[in-house]
């Protein structure tokens, strides 16, 4: 039986912020183009975020007199990734910050916050309504005539006689058809944080924590492309990031950094275990060893008072009137309420005021509020809050090998010819660890030079 065949210049598979950047750009630059989604709706991971973008030497930075640099961000990426991310891609994202950030504001980014978060010196966190700006780029993308397909599951790569990637096979309602793209395939189809099998076999124990992210995230892209020979990095950093409460659904994005605002860390047994200053992942790692995979962030009125209303990570006041905030007007009374050994909670907090009055080092050697920026407070004015929050599978953030042009490379470092990755399913660019808002900022870089490349062959002849 004769597959019924569609026909485009380019094939977008996934529709979060880099499947968007990514099909938005081929539209604008004249390109027939078709974004497929498996799922019954747009938006994937992305639309599921807190809508953080990092970028550096922004209007919003000059603003509020933030010094940071690009040399400054080179060297927060490496650090946070354990200099074990590839220096190309860091290279690239940097070299096109500043046209991708314009290029977000001229598509209705509003950048209403800037924050500092996981693995950052400076703040560099745009925070922007995700939701509305995915919206806002899909209608730019309709408007200049490319074709969005719902329910639309891709099943496998073609290829030609040469090894060139010339379209993909989309199983929808049962009936298999075949999109060939003349200028190639960008592969843009998430991690595989909802994928029981692939977190078994790379993050086992990654299953304790509270599955999250995009119900599409089941590693399609990368599945597809292994089969092609596609090579893979960053497999065995994956961690969950913590800060969610025990009970946090899907509905919005809960999740509270308030160890980045003075709060410390805790077990059931009111025992620190971990420098809070460290990236979240990196914290999600160490807190799933503890009892129950439970940390209890503990913190004073001071803290409480740093709440941003609105803003995700930082707005304490919504973790509270959700009812997931213990409080109490002694440590006493708060461990008892929270589940805690009120004897170690007392001993911690009495060593950590000690230690930041300077009687004494840090007992897990915590030196600043956020990756070596912030003075250290003790936490010594009631009332008292804690907040009992497990790691969330939230993302992968590892996979497909790529170029600075987003090409997928095999394993032994060649390009697959015609076919291109951006976003979560990409390995390479965060390594070890990951700084708040690189990956939606990779997913909007990587997916324009995705799309650019992917126009210059076409305009070249290059393309099959």
């Amino acid at each position: 039986m004769t597959m019924t065949e569609h026909d485009y210049d380019v094939v977008v598979l996934g529709s979060g912020i880099a499947g968007q950047s990514a099909a938005t750009s081929a539209a604008q630059a004249g390109l027939k183009v078709a974004l497929l989604e498996k799922t019954g709706k747009l938006g994937g991971s992305s639309a599921m975020s807190g809508g953080f973008f990092a970028f550096s030497g922004t209007e919003e930075q000059a603003a509020e007199g933030v010094k940071d640099s690009a040399d400054l961000f080179l060297q927060d990426l490496l650090s946070t990734g354990g200099g074990v991310n590839d220096r190309a891609l860091l290279d690239a994202y940097l070299n096109r910050q500043d046209e991708t950030y314009q290029w977000l504001k001229d598509q209705g980014a509003k950048f209403r916050s800037l924050e500092i978060s996981s693995g950052q010196s400076a703040p560099r966190s745009h925070n922007t309504v995700i939701t509305e700006l995915l919206a806002n780029l899909h209608r730019t993308f309709t408007d200049n005539g490319g074709e969005t397909l719902l329910g639309h599951r891709a099943i496998r790569l073609v290829r030609s006689n040469e090894g060139h990637v010339t379209g993909v096979v989309v199983e929808s309602e049962g009936t298999e058809s075949l999109f060939t793209a003349r200028a190639g395939v960008i592969l843009a189809t998430g991690g595989f944080s909802r994928s029981t099998e692939l977190l078994r076999t790379f993050a086992p124990e990654q299953l304790a924590a509270i599955p999250y992210g995009g119900a599409g995230n089941t590693g399609d892209g990368l599945k597809m492309a292994w089969k092609l020979g596609a090579g893979v990095a960053d497999m065995s950093y994956i961690t969950a990031t913590y800060g969610s409460h025990p009970e946090t659904g899907e509905e919005f994005h809960e999740l509270l950094t308030a160890y980045y605002m003075g709060a410390i860390i805790v077990n059931k047994d009111g025992r620190r275990f971990v420098d809070e200053s460290k990236s979240y992942k990196t914290l999600g790692r160490e807190v799933l060893k503890q009892p129950e995979g439970l940390g209890f962030e503990i913190f004073d009125a001071k803290v409480r008072a740093k709440s941003h209303p609105g803003i995700p990570l930082n707005d304490i006041g919504m973790i509270e009137d959700l009812g997931h905030l213990f409080k109490a007007d002694t440590l006493k009374e708060l461990a008892e309420a929270a589940g805690i050994d009120a004897a170690g909670l007392g001993a911690t907090v009495a060593r950590y005021n000690a230690s930041v009055a300077g009687r004494g080092g840090d007992e897990v050697g915590r030196t600043h509020l956020c990756n070596g920026v912030g003075d250290l407070q003790p936490l010594d004015e009631g009332p008292f809050y804690a907040y009992p929050a497990k790691p969330l599978m939230t993302t992968t953030y590892c996979g497909l090998t790529i170029n600075p042009r987003a090409e997928v490379l095999d394993v032994d470092g060649d390009v697959i010819c015609g076919l291109y990755a951006a976003g979560e399913l990409t390995g390479g660019f965060h390594g070890a660890a990951y700084m708040t808002g690189t990956s939606l900022g990779k997913g909007a870089v990587f997916g324009r030079i995705a799309a650019e490349h992917a126009a210059a062959k076409l305009a070249s002849g290059v393309a099959q």
